[in-house]
């Protein structure tokens, strides 16, 4: 039978997040029940909420950062058991048998990926609903093993800003004396720079704001740019061979793709609206290339919390109680976090 979960989500884009109730699934051969602990806030819930994107479905229940405990499997599952540490991210189910899927891309779905929330579940039709509950039921291909030992209080953002950062560091070779900017700090960037520093990267922290440049280094950067600062610009002209750019809203990139050396690219995670033309002479000149990223496939997730374990890296994270989550959409709003946010499922829900 279906189960009555407990959950904060708003039925309009211009209402608050309030206390709701809903029915999660009973559990299919393939699924997975969870008991949620801590779920990471994301800009993404934010602009789902607000209807931002124009696609928003409600009642909107957000969350696609989601750390907890295994309650109860299906039949087939085979992977996951009682009592187990697992996460969630972005996505709980694609179809599985495309090429993209079978690559282990299942965020490229050529039918399309479901996703945790406001997404349509292939089976039945219904509306999914994330992590800001006290339970979910999720297809076991999309749920991850949090290794051992691991502080589950600070995992959960890792399954959104952690592997939308390690995706593209992975994919294009980043490691041992590559020479890395990071543009921005904020959610993404000081994951970006955590990460980079620990694949053997040399990291240089690019930002508008004199003020976060000891913060980045305490986060591993070994160097910061003022990107406002023409000089110093101007002597970091060709010096990296790659920049990972976290910066959220539109935004002109040719200071940019002036610091990439010859065949140095740059990957944008963060902006996901259109960005402002450029001349293609900063591409041609230095073989340089611009590319965009998003959260990888499950294997690569797995790959990604297995890499922070065995390296002991986490987000900077500020805990708050489930009641405290309007408070901090505005503070997201204001970027008055370092760096994200976890909701403490056991306070206030």
């Amino acid at each position: 039978m279906p189960s009555e979960a407990k959950g904060w989500g708003t039925d309009a884009a211009d209402q608050p997040l309030k206390p709701m109730t809903f029915e999660r699934r009973d559990l299919r051969g393939n699924d997975v029940a969870i008991l949620i602990s801590h779920a990471g806030i994301c800009h993404s819930d934010l602009h789902t909420c607000r209807n931002d994107w124009k696609n928003s479905r409600y009642p909107v229940v957000p969350g696609h950062e989601i750390v907890g405990t295994v309650t109860a499997v299906g039949g087939d599952v085979t992977a996951h058991k009682v009592g187990d540490t697992v996460a969630v991210g972005c996505m709980v189910d694609s179809c599985m048998e495309c090429q993209q899927c079978k690559d282990g891309w299942e965020i490229f779905c050529e039918k399309g990926m479901v996703g945790t929330y406001n997404g349509i579940d292939k089976q039945d039709g219904s509306l999914t609903k994330g992590g800001y509950s006290d339970h979910v039921v999720v297809r076991d291909h999309f749920v991850c093993r949090v290794p051992e030992g691991m502080d589950v209080t600070r995992v959960a953002p890792l399954l959104c800003a952690g592997i939308t950062t390690f995706s593209p560091l992975r994919q294009y070779g980043v490691g041992e004396g590559t020479k890395v900017g990071v543009v921005g700090l904020g959610g993404l960037g000081h994951m970006g720079v955590k990460l980079a520093a620990a694949m053997g990267a040399h990291v240089t922290m690019i930002t508008t704001t004199p003020s976060k440049g000891d913060d980045a280094r305490e986060l591993g950067a070994h160097d910061v740019i003022l990107s406002t600062d023409a000089d110093q610009m101007k002597a970091a002209a060709s010096r990296f061979d790659f920049i990972l750019n976290t910066i959220p809203v539109a935004h002109d990139i040719t200071p940019y793709l002036q610091l990439l050396g010859r065949s140095g690219r740059m990957v944008l995670v963060g902006a996901i609206e259109p960005m402002p033309g450029f001349h293609t002479w900063n591409l041609l000149m230095m073989n340089r290339a611009v590319g965009g990223s998003a959260i990888g496939g499950m294997p690569e997730t797995q790959a990604m919390l297995d890499f922070c374990a065995e390296k002991g890296i986490y987000p900077e994270c500020e805990m708050i109680a489930m009641p405290q989550v309007n408070e901090a959409y505005e503070r997201l709003l204001k970027n008055d976090v370092r760096y994200r946010f976890v909701i403490d499922m056991a306070r206030g829900l």
